[in-house]
């Protein structure tokens, strides 16, 4: 596959283009910037429009971390954080945190309270959830790996009490139901712009030999509510697929070993942004939704493009 490589700021990021097509979503003077560095694990970033400013997890130390883009100042949003992985906000603006060390999924309210929406299912707790997606009839869709409860690095080891890796959907109402089942390490998950499509990776070739390292597209049935066929929408060809977002004309932007790789909602690899570190998850945010926040192992980075999430 021929590629076009543009070098930009820092040393080690760049532009990789496999199609044109990647580069009408670039803009030709924009760089990628690294905007703080000093955590372990960066991972979740979430963006709040009304006050603009970015919520991120730093998993391995127990906070979460708060960028404000009106001055650039990084700071402590919320230490300890009970080992905090994914987050997003929900229609009301509401940060939505999925938390390895408790084993649940929490909702901070507007007044700075925190929420239980979901720490059990059949009376068992979860084992560690990972990353989380909110739809527009208010549900709540996550992923439950097993990495926090591994060892005592990103939690507490402990032994899985469901047995087994799922994904769930938490109703409106409270009431949860698994929605997929066959995952080895389930991980990060969005809709497609008109909620048909769930896309949902992983990453089980982490802890399995052989395991499977992709994005699989699922089919949302008509009720809104449970998920048909699936396909593998695309493999990992540096490292692995982690958190990921999708933009206003469906493509994924997804985070991998060398950086964030950018596919058509066909799947087509169209290019690539490098960033020296291995990437964790990405969101747009800015007040135009057209700067792409991405979390490296140990720092955050953004860049500014021709699309909007």
């Amino acid at each position: 596959m021929h590629a076009t490589v543009y070098h930009g700021e820092p040393e080690g990021t760049g532009f990789e283009v496999f199609d044109r097509r990647f580069s009408e979503t670039l803009i030709g003077h924009a760089r990628v910037e690294r905007l703080w560095t000093g955590a372990r694990w960066a991972e979740g970033p979430a963006w709040f429009a009304a006050g603009r400013y970015l919520v991120f997890s730093d998993i391995p130390n127990n906070r979460m971390m708060r960028f404000d883009e009106c001055d650039g100042h990084v700071s402590v949003f919320r230490h300890p954080s009970n080992n905090s992985n994914g987050n997003t906000t929900d229609r009301a603006g509401r940060l939505v945190t999925c938390e390895h060390l408790a084993r649940r999924v929490t909702r901070t309210e507007h007044d700075g309270s925190i929420t239980i929406i979901a720490d059990h299912f059949d009376g068992k707790r979860f084992n560690s959830p990972n990353d989380a997606v909110v739809k527009s009839d208010g549900s709540i869709w996550f992923t439950d790996p097993s990495y926090g409860i591994l060892a005592d690095y990103e939690g507490k080891r402990s032994e899985s009490e469901i047995g087994r890796c799922n994904v769930y959907r938490v109703d409106p109402s409270g009431s949860v139901a698994i929605v997929a089942d066959d995952f080895d390490k389930p991980n990060g998950l969005a809709f497609s712009p008109d909620e048909s499509i769930l896309y949902i990776a992983d990453t089980g070739v982490s802890h399995k030999q052989d395991g499977p390292k992709h994005i699989r597209a699922f089919t949302v049935n008509a009720d809104g509510k449970t998920l048909g066929k699936s396909r593998v929408f695309a493999d990992c060809t540096a490292g692995l697929f982690d958190g990921f977002r999708v933009d206003e004309s469906g493509r994924v932007w997804s985070s991998a070993g060398d950086g964030v790789h950018c596919f058509l909602p066909d799947g087509t690899l169209i290019g690539k942004i490098h960033i020296p570190e291995l990437v964790a998850n990405v969101c747009f945010g800015g007040p135009r939704r057209n700067r792409l926040f991405i979390c490296g192992c140990t720092s955050l980075y953004s860049v500014f493009l021709a699309v909007n999430g």
